[in-house]
């Protein structure tokens, strides 16, 4: 069930150095996925294999998550389950996986990709068979807390695009039953610590991001949703304003969040440098992580 996988990244961004990362990838699901998955036949998934390339996975049957531990020297206890964006049809897997990872280590977080299930299944409900697995990712990294070294209580989730869209519903979802338990780790609560969702897609009723600010019926903030980070740009279609009624939202339940709208930046940058000041976000993320006790060391 698990093997290793050698990630080579080149990231254009400051970190002490470029690293060639190894991480232990390992299944979500110990046995068969849960009830009611949709699986794609035999020529359509050999289709939408051939369409991965090195910046983005096409086709994911079976969930996985990528650990990449932070180094002993530098770890905090601190850990995140990162999602990359993708409009859930694919997973950005570098851009906003890997190298998001090797920046999270760098500040002592020990970084989770979560390889959710693309393209999408259900036309009606997109984000369910992902919300599947972000769920249960949550419960097996707190089951296995102790086992990478990492405080069960510090525990949060960060996307970008759609994989932001995933992330809200890790926190404003997390009391929704949406598999069958199927061992010990899933008698533990999958609600994250913190979120943090990066250029959000699809906060809008029906998914809509383009036509107004107004947020869904997915979005149910209360005054247990987990303390929240967003980062957006004014010119990324109404995301930004969507990601400001979020806001609003949290304001309104007393929940601690931060936001950051830059002025220009559109969407899909991930932590890659730009001409923009939207490129200051991980600074901002790392401050506000600082601020909340989260990078204090065990």
């Amino acid at each position: 069930m698990n093997n290793t996988i050698k990630f080579l990244t080149c990231v254009g961004m400051t970190l002490a150095s470029f690293a060639c990362l190894s991480a232990e990838e390992i299944n979500l699901w110990p046995d068969s996925l849960p009830a009611g998955s949709i699986k794609f036949d035999i020529q359509q998934a050999e289709e939408l294999r051939a369409k991965t390339t090195d910046e983005r996975i096409a086709f994911v049957e079976q969930p996985t998550l990528s650990i990449f531990p932070a180094p002993k020297d530098k770890a905090t206890g601190c850990a995140v389950i990162i999602c990359p964006g993708g409009a859930y049809n694919i997973l950005a897997w570098p851009k906003e996986g890997v190298e998001v990872a090797e920046w999270f280590n760098s500040i002592g977080v020990t970084a989770f990709v979560l390889k959710y299930r693309v393209p999408r299944r259900d036309p009606e409900r997109i984000h369910w068979e992902p919300m599947q697995d972000v769920q249960r990712s949550i419960r097996l990294v707190r089951h296995h807390a102790k086992k990478w070294d990492i405080d069960p209580a510090r525990i949060g989730t960060l996307g970008f695009s759609a994989g932001g869209h995933l992330t809200v519903m890790s926190g404003v979802q997390y009391d929704t039953e949406c598999y069958a338990p199927v061992d010990e780790a899933d008698k533990l609560s999958c609600r994250p610590n913190f979120i943090c969702p990066i250029y959000c897609a699809y906060l809008g009723e029906n998914y809509d991001d383009r036509t107004n600010s107004q947020l869904g019926s997915l979005v149910k903030v209360t005054p247990d949703t987990p303390p929240t980070f967003l980062a957006v740009t004014w010119d990324d279609a109404m995301r930004g304003a969507q990601s400001a009624s979020l806001f609003a939202r949290l304001r309104e339940n007393n929940v601690e969040a931060e936001i950051h709208v830059y002025t220009k930046g559109g969407h899909g940058y991930g932590m890659r440098p730009s001409d923009f000041r939207v490129s200051q976000w991980p600074m901002q993320l790392e401050g506000w992580l600082g601020a909340r006790g989260f990078l204090e060391a065990k």
